[in-house]
């Protein structure tokens, strides 16, 4: 293995892969993006010239992914429409590039006969109740909620079949919700910390009970590559660090650590059929291929993050207006 195909990577997870990948391997990247609003050059900026190159177009150009998939050794699937709200108002774009993406990709490395890595999320099992004290594992059923979770449930799916049908040379990783540099400011955590930044109170959907399974994208980049590495092929792992936390607790650590009080935030109306819990097991991935996390200290990764986008303001600054206002008109 020498060259990887990173597909989405300007975006956040993606983003983060690839300076991981070129910061602690030799591997040469190519990064496929179509720089949608979520990925953002900016990201890739001062990487290794000599091993990484930046290719923009779209995962569904069958023509130019044929071309890039024959020219590398390992496919890394990141690509994604990934934002709920966005698929609660327009699905259309889920599919697209979630689905008819994704096959467009297996069919080129079926073709070349290209090791294939998809990335998906723990959506696409649906959720658990508060007080369940199970967590999803790689055996639990698919039940997706959202556009979102069903079209990359329907992503996965094809993967697996094409490993069956075809001999695809595939793995599979469902991670928990990852934080840290490069995040999108619509997303929770950042928006909440550049919010805080501006002077603006934090918003907290509904109560804050809906719990989420916090992983650093460098502990999601340091999975993926051992999967990568030693993965079975055909196999699923599932990728998470034991960092469940409820919404209410990571805005008032958020407060905490950017020395506001811990209430100064507002509560705005739920979203539809909002996730109550998501819990990743990722004993597969620990005993079979040695994974551990790095960050294990949530508390430690959130102020490391606050950090990364107290001091790139540069970075972000350029989405806030935008995504605030619509957020304004949807009522959040």
């Amino acid at each position: 293995m020498q060259n990887l195909l990173v597909t989405g990577g300007a975006g956040f997870i993606g983003s983060n892969f690839v300076h991981y990948a070129l910061e602690n391997t030799n591997l040469s990247v190519t990064v496929l993006d179509k720089l949608t609003y979520a990925g953002n050059l900016e990201s890739l900026r001062g990487l290794p010239e000599d091993r990484f190159t930046f290719v923009q177009g779209d995962i569904c150009d069958a023509e130019l992914v044929d071309r890039l998939v024959g020219e590398t050794d390992v496919v890394v699937h990141y690509a994604a429409e990934s934002h709920n709200d966005n698929s609660l108002h327009d699905p259309r774009p889920f599919l697209d590039t979630n689905i008819i993406g994704t096959y467009t990709l297996i069919e080129a490395a079926r073709k070349h006969g290209t090791r294939f890595h998809h990335i998906s999320t723990d959506e696409v099992y649906g959720d658990l109740e508060l007080d369940d004290p199970e967590r999803f594992t790689e055996q639990t059923p698919y039940n997706p909620s959202s556009p979102y979770s069903s079209t990359k449930a329907g992503s996965d799916l094809l993967v697996r079949a094409w490993v069956r049908s075809f001999g695809l040379q595939a793995t599979l990783s469902n991670c928990s919700n990852n934080y840290g540099p490069y995040q999108h400011v619509e997303k929770f955590i950042p928006r909440q910390i550049t919010n805080v930044i501006d002077g603006v109170r934090p918003k907290l959907y509904g109560a804050g009970e809906n719990v989420r399974d916090w992983i650093h994208a460098n502990d999601h980049s340091s999975a993926v590559l051992r999967i990568i590495e030693k993965g079975e092929i055909g196999q699923t792992y599932l990728i998470g660090a034991d960092g469940e936390k409820n919404n209410k607790e990571v805005i008032e650590l958020i407060l905490k650590h950017m020395g506001q009080p811990a209430d100064a935030y507002d509560q705005v109306i739920d979203r539809p059929g909002h996730d109550l819990r998501y819990a990743i097991d990722s004993t597969r991935l620990r005993t079979e291929l040695g994974w551990e996390p790095k960050f294990s200290n949530f508390d430690q990764g959130i102020e490391d993050t606050i950090r990364w986008y107290r001091d790139n303001e540069a970075w972000w600054r350029p989405q806030k207006a935008q995504t605030e206002a619509k957020y304004k008109v949807q009522g959040q």
